[in-house]
């Protein structure tokens, strides 16, 4: 798994309402018990958040450690995180969470552990008492404030140059890193593992129109991703407020594909950035059956043919599959993301530029695309498309009747 450890035993249980002592009820308490000592587990885990007490009387009652699901996530959060600014986020929702659960954890807090659930600061501060944690809970939140503050400084520069910025975003493990690799030709970790993507990455891209772009690869999300992770990651997360467009990665060979798009949403709808363009990409078709992905692709094809356009990928009307192992669909990613960019509209221009102008007659074909090109003395005509910035710059070289 991807916390790194063995799976002995999966236990279910189906009940009208939570147990409010130990969620789950006596009975299954001993059973899970029984489980446990003949396994010899020693970790139970619960895709559940535990409140306080139900974490202290099921540690009382079980005959091993209990975690709960937000502290299996902090866990294997805390696995990679790798920037400052991972391990400070890292750092406070684990403490955040830690607080209200310190009192009575008995054995939990007898001594220094090790294994899933007792990473950062957990190995550090489970024998701080409360003032201690709040102190650092209070320095930690320092710390990211002037984190953002140098985020905020570096987005100000950005802007100062019109280069948009394209944020992929997806369910965990939906290979957004490997589609980012792919795009930009990074070498970003990629993993199966859940979370392998912690820290935000940048990289500029250049699109079929020449116009470059930034694109941000972002922590993966999950179903009830817990409230304390999306404040504590607000600094992670403010890639996805500021992108003009988002690229919605989901992996088509996954049986629960509607359900992890519903929570992508409901996460993007907590960061209020539902409204924004979007283009939904399904990747990792190369790991369907061949009729499966034959299907899907022909589908795609009889979908709007402006697959960029926001209201056709807001509405979800027409995706894009694609394979970032092989590159396949990538151009059309590409193609989509430059349908969907507001900002630095790309325009037509008729050009005369002198020939001893090297650098404006380099600035042209590097930024622009030349749709024709013709010699008349010591000028150069050029019919060109490029972003209206590039073009802008070029102003004293249009011809009078494109002026």
């Amino acid at each position: 798994m991807s916390a790194g450890g063995q799976v002995a035993a999966e236990l279910m249980q189906r009940r009208p309402r939570p147990d409010s002592a130990t969620l789950i009820g006596s009975g299954k308490v001993e059973e899970i018990a029984g489980v446990a000592a003949s396994t010899n587990a020693d970790l139970v885990l619960f895709d559940h958040d535990l409140s306080p007490t139900q974490l202290r009387n099921l540690e009382s009652a079980l005959p091993c450690r209990v975690l709960d699901r937000t502290q299996l996530i902090l866990d294997i959060f805390a696995r990679h995180a790798r920037t400052r600014e991972g391990q400070l986020q890292v750092e406070l929702a684990q403490l955040e969470y830690m607080l209200p659960r310190l009192t009575g954890r008995g054995k939990a807090m007898s001594q220094l552990g090790g294994g899933i659930g007792t990473r950062g600061p957990g190995e550090t501060q489970l024998e701080t008492d409360r003032r201690r944690i709040q102190r650092r809970i209070d320095q930690l939140k320092l710390d990211l404030e002037a984190v953002r503050r140098t985020r905020r400084q570096q987005r100000q520069r950005r802007e100062a140059v019109p280069v948009p910025t394209v944020a992929l975003v997806g369910y965990t493990n939906a290979g957004k890193s490997t589609l980012f690799n792919a795009l930009t030709g990074a070498h970003v970790l990629s993993s199966s593992r859940m979370f392998a993507t912690l820290d935000p990455k940048l990289r500029a891209i250049e699109l079929p129109s020449r116009r470059r772009v930034l694109l941000s690869d972002t922590v993966g999300f999950i179903r009830n991703l817990p409230h304390t992770l999306v404040t504590s990651f607000r600094a992670t997360l403010e890639e996805v407020e500021q992108a003009e467009v988002l690229l919605h990665v989901r992996d088509a060979a996954s049986a629960y594909g509607d359900e992890q798009k519903a929570q992508v949403e409901k996460v993007l709808g907590e960061l209020e950035s539902l409204a924004k363009p979007r283009i939904e990409v399904l990747n990792k078709i190369d790991l369907l059956p061949e009729h499966e992905r034959a299907a899907l692709i022909s589908r795609a094809n009889s979908g709007p043919r402006d697959k960029g356009s926001a209201g056709a990928a807001a509405t979800g009307a027409a995706v894009i599959p694609v394979s970032a192992l092989t590159g396949e669909g990538l151009d059309t990613v590409l193609t989509a993301i430059d349908a969907a960019l507001h900002s630095d509209p790309i325009i037509e221009a008729d050009l005369r530029v002198p020939q001893h102008e090297g650098a404006a007659l380099a600035a042209i074909d590097a930024g622009m695309i030349v749709h024709s090109r013709e010699y008349e003395g010591n000028l150069v005509h050029l019919a060109v498309s490029g972003p209206a910035s590039l073009v802008g710059r070029m102003r004293r070289f249009r011809a009078p009747q494109s002026a």
